[in-house]
C-alpha cells in the first residue's frame, strides 16, 4: 500500500513536461542511432561484396549481416527501454527480480521460444541455409526471403509466404547449394534406336551448352544415366545436367523445348495413349475398315 501511494505522489509531484521532453529526446536519438547503423552496415555489406565472386560466399554473407542487424537492433532497444525507466526514476532491480521469479513461473511457456532461438542459432553457424537459397523445410519448398533470430521466411512458386520457427525444423533439403542438376526421363517408342536418341540427346544439349544465353549457367556437358526402365508405351531414357544453383528449371525448359522441336524434326516418336471407341450400330464395312487401319499401325508399330 506504501508503495503505491508513493506512485501516485511520484506522478503528482513530476514535471511532466520536462520529463516528457527528456524522454522525446531519448526517443530520438535511439531511433536516429537505428538509422545511423543501419546505413553504415549497409555500407558496409556493400563494400564488402564487391570483393566477393563466390556467389554461395555471397549467400552466407548475405545470411549473417541480416542476422547481425537485428541482434544490434534488439540490444539497442532494451538499452533505450534501461534508459526510459531510468528516466522515469523506476528501479529496475524489482523489475529484474520479478522478472527472475516470474521466469519461473513463464519458464514452459518461454520453451519454444527458447527452442527457436537455439536451433536458430545452430543452423545458421552449420551453413545450413542462406537467404536467396531453394529449400524444402518438411514439405514446404520455396525461397529463403529472409532468416531471422526465430524464424525462417519462405516464398514459394505461387507467391504465398511461409514463416517456420526454427524449432519446428526438423528436415532442410537445399536444392541450390553448390550447384544444381536439371534431372531429365525422355520417354520414346520402342521401335526407335535407343543408341541413336541418346545421340541426339547430347548433340542438342550440347548446343545449349554453348549458347551465349546458356553457357554461363551450365558448369558440365550433358550425363545420359542411360535407359531407366520399360513403360507400357515408352522406353524411357534418364540423364542429368549439371548448372549453377537455382539456374536447373531455366535450362531444364529449354532443354526440353529443343529436344521436342528435335525429335520432331527427325520423325522419333514420344508415344502417348490411343483410344478407339466402337459405336453399337456402327456399319459392319466401316467397322472393318477401322479395324484393317489398326492392324496396319500395329504392324509399323
Amino acid at each position: 500500500m506504501e508503495q503505491l501511494k508513493a506512485i501516485i505522489s511520484w506522478f503528482q509531484n513530476s514535471d511532466w513536461a520536462h520529463l516528457l521532453f527528456r524522454i522525446g529526446l531519448l526517443i530520438f536519438f535511439i531511433l536516429l542511432g537505428m538509422i545511423i547503423l543501419d546505413f553504415f552496415i549497409n555500407r558496409f555489406h556493400r563494400a564488402s561484396k564487391q570483393g566477393i565472386e563466390d556467389p554461395e560466399t555471397l549467400k552466407r554473407a548475405n545470411t549473417l549481416i541480416r542476422v547481425f542487424k537485428s541482434v544490434i537492433f534488439i540490444i539497442i532497444l532494451l538499452v533505450g527501454l534501461m534508459l526510459v525507466l531510468s528516466e522515469l526514476k523506476i528501479d529496475i532491480k524489482p523489475i529484474i527480480a520479478a522478472a527472475g521469479i516470474g521466469g519461473v513461473a513463464i519458464g514452459f511457456g518461454a520453451q519454444n521460444l527458447i527452442k527457436d532461438l537455439i536451433a536458430g542459432f545452430f543452423l545458421i553457424l552449420e551453413n545450413q541455409i542462406r537467404v536467396g537459397d531453394v529449400v524444402n523445410i518438411d514439405g514446404t519448398s520455396g525461397l529463403v526471403e529472409d532468416i531471422r533470430l526465430r524464424v525462417i521466411v519462405l516464398r514459394d512458386l505461387s507467391g504465398a509466404l511461409h514463416i517456420i520457427p526454427h524449432g519446428n525444423v526438423s528436415k532442410v533439403t537445399n536444392l541450390t547449394y553448390g550447384y544444381s542438376y536439371y534431372l531429365f526421363d525422355y520417354g520414346v517408342a520402342y521401335k526407335e534406336e535407343v543408341e541413336k536418341v541418346i545421340g541426339v540427346i547430347k548433340k542438342v544439349a550440347e548446343e545449349l551448352r554453348v549458347d551465349p544465353n546458356f553457357k554461363e549457367d551450365i558448369l558440365e556437358p550433358v550425363e545420359i544415366l542411360g535407359l531407366e526402365r520399360f513403360e507400357d508405351s515408352a522406353v524411357v531414357i534418364r540423364g542429368r545436367l549439371k548448372t549453377k544453383p537455382i539456374q536447373q528449371w531455366r535450362v531444364g525448359r529449354e532443354l526440353n523445348l529443343r529436344v521436342k522441336k528435335r525429335f520432331d524434326q527427325l520423325g522419333i516418336e514420344i508415344p502417348f495413349p490411343h483410344r478407339m471407341v466402337y459405336f453399337g450400330n456402327l456399319p459392319e464395312t466401316l467397322l472393318k475398315s477401322f479395324l484393317n487401319q489398326k492392324e496396319v499401325k500395329d504392324e509399323k508399330n
